[in-house]
């Protein structure tokens, strides 16, 4: 069966005016600690859109091995190759700090496992703001298997976690965790 101009379905056409050409992405997370797959994340998106915003949040809810400040700073380190990519911090909801600052694409990163999960984070945001729009980055293969909690596991052991996040981070995972010991 072939799809002719009749069997098409009609949508709504989208209004220009509703995308900016210039676009910025907000990209979330907790980055605790912010790993090698993160950043290839945002070196990919820093080559597909204008502008990147990396949003560190911060759920009261969450007990996290680096405070909002601390990951704040790593993560503005890392993103220094990048004249296109900044870092915020947000204490709120994601959606309420991207309204505030105009921003309508939120970029997330995904793994294999990490789809529907995903997907349904991404249908409770447009609940919460319409004009919400979320895009997925699949991660590269060499990262799929990095998680932030087996870093710290890893690390708190001693272990060799030079393959998933950067010598800075390893660093400030090493030194942290000789001052809680």
């Amino acid at each position: 069966m072939s799809l002719t101009s009749r069997s098409c379905i009609a949508l709504d056409p989208v209004p220009v005016n509703k995308y900016a050409f210039f676009v910025i992405a907000a990209f979330p997370g907790s980055f605790d600690p912010p790993t090698l797959g993160h950043i290839n994340i945002i070196q990919r998106a820093s080559a597909i859109f204008d502008e990147i915003c990396v949003v560190i949040a911060e759920n009261h809810l969450k007990k996290y091995f680096f405070n909002a400040e601390e990951r704040f700073e790593l993560m503005s380190s890392l993103v220094k190759p990048w004249k296109n990519v900044s870092v915020a911090l947000c204490r709120g909801l994601v959606v309420d700090f991207m309204k505030e600052k105009g921003i309508s694409l939120l970029l997330r990163g995904i793994r294999e496992g990490d789809f529907s999960y995903e997907f349904e984070l991404s249908m409770m945001n447009k609940q919460l703001n319409p004009d919400i729009e979320t895009v997925f980055l699949t991660t590269e293969p060499k990262y799929s298997f990095i998680r932030s909690s087996t870093i710290k596991e890893i690390g708190s052991f001693g272990g060799d976690i030079s393959l998933m996040v950067s010598p800075e981070v390893t660093r400030a995972i090493k030194e942290k965790l000789k001052n809680i010991q």
